[in-house]
């Protein structure tokens, strides 16, 4: 019987399917991919890494706090690091945040089972009931607006998720800046092994959440809930941050009659893989904040890289978002092929078959993405780019 893969694909994305059958990547083998997606991943990891600290500080000690105004402080508060909050010289929190709140508006996955669960509104309701003793303002806020507190834990159990998720990916990427420095990572094959193989040694890692509260420790997401990584952070992450996203205001309507949005979350297609880099700095467009943050721990084989282009650093952070997302499109091939229902090499044609589907159904997804800008990819970011799809 002849081979499913030796049978081209009909599909308009067709030359991925095969690259992916015979375990290639989505973005090119090339010296300068390796570079970039190395080097960005490296400043990325150094930010998740601050930016997973700050989510699980804000879960586990802003619980419950209102108008938490020192949250990105990580419980130390000085003249010298308020001065530099004030001129804004510090890494930009409110991203994480954005990130967080797509996530739990997006709502997919077990963990936004979990939360609809009457175990959770149980568990929800003794924490809160403990941080409510002796304060008779929220006793009150509670009884005019039952769900309003429930909703604020719901947002802390994202918070301590994604801080969770991001620690497991800053180790990993980092890591992998660390393989690089040693020669090991010489190919974008070997960047997609690495990525792979870090999220199949975690993907039975528990995901939990407590808070203490007066001595006491509340189990909010306790380990019996069965919220594992894989499954319940890096699943969804990927299908609401490198998918759908959310419209960012100023580059489409939110004016119903003007039909720029979807009524249809699921067919929204903002996310990561489709953004066009261009309008990177401008006002309300919140990836702004992480590449500002990228730029201060960019390696310095990656700064000489961007050098060389054809504007320099007139527009570097621009060109940190082109790198960053052909690395995110890296870790989405990994989770591709990690995902996949049968191995890569099979030789079995039903499971060929299997495969074929499987592939045929993500580069469905692809179909509206920056694919197959990021394969024709200059040196340096480009003269014009598609507006945001």
């Amino acid at each position: 019987m002849v081979s499913i893969k030796n049978k081209p694909s009909n599909h308009p994305l067709a030359e991925y399917i095969q690259r992916l059958e015979a375990g290639e990547a989505l973005l090119p083998d090339t010296a300068d991919n390796v570079l970039e997606v190395v080097g960005i991943l490296k400043s990325y990891g150094v930010v998740l890494d601050a930016y997973s600290r700050n989510l699980i500080y804000i879960a586990e000690n802003q619980f419950l706090v209102l108008f938490p105004f020192f949250k990105y402080f990580n419980g130390e508060i000085t003249p010298a690091k308020l001065l530099r909050y004030w001129w804004h010289d510090r890494i930009n929190f409110e991203y994480a945040e954005y990130v967080m709140r797509t996530m739990l508006w997006h709502g997919t996955g077990g963990l936004d089972d979990y939360l609809d669960s009457p175990e959770f509104k149980q568990r929800a309701e003794a924490a809160i009931q403990a941080k409510l003793q002796g304060h008779p303002l929220m006793l009150g806020l509670k009884a005019l607006f039952p769900e309003f507190l429930p909703e604020q834990v719901r947002m802390s159990c994202y918070y301590s998720a994604l801080g969770q998720f991001w620690r497991v990916m800053s180790d990993m990427f980092l890591s992998l800046s660390d393989r690089y420095d040693k020669g090991e990572i010489q190919s974008i094959p070997q960047v997609v092994d690495h990525v792979k193989d870090a999220l199949v040694a975690a993907a039975q890692l528990s995901i939990t959440y407590a808070v203490k509260l007066r001595g006491k420790t509340y189990e909010i997401i306790p380990a019996s809930a069965g919220l594992t990584f894989l499954t319940d952070t890096a699943v969804p992450y990927v299908e609401t941050i490198f998918f759908r996203g959310t419209p960012f205001q100023g580059t489409v309507s939110y004016n119903a009659q003007a039909h720029q949005i979807s009524p249809d979350p699921s067919r929204f297609n903002y996310g990561a893989l489709f953004a066009d880099p261009l309008p990177t700095g401008g006002a309300g467009i919140p990836p702004t904040l992480l590449m500002q943050d990228m730029r201060h721990f960019l390696p310095d084989y990656l700064r000489e890289f961007y050098r060389r282009g054809r504007r320099g650093e007139d527009d570097l952070r621009v060109q940190i978002c082109v790198s960053f997302q052909k690395s995110m499109f890296c870790v989405t091939t990994a989770a591709i092929l990690g995902l996949m229902p049968n191995p890569g090499n099979t030789l079995l044609p039903d499971e060929q078959k299997a495969n074929r589907v499987y592939l045929e159904s993500w580069m469905n997804r692809f179909l509206a993405s920056r694919l197959n800008e990021v394969n024709d990819q200059p040196n340096s970011c480009p003269v014009a780019l598609p507006e945001w799809s």
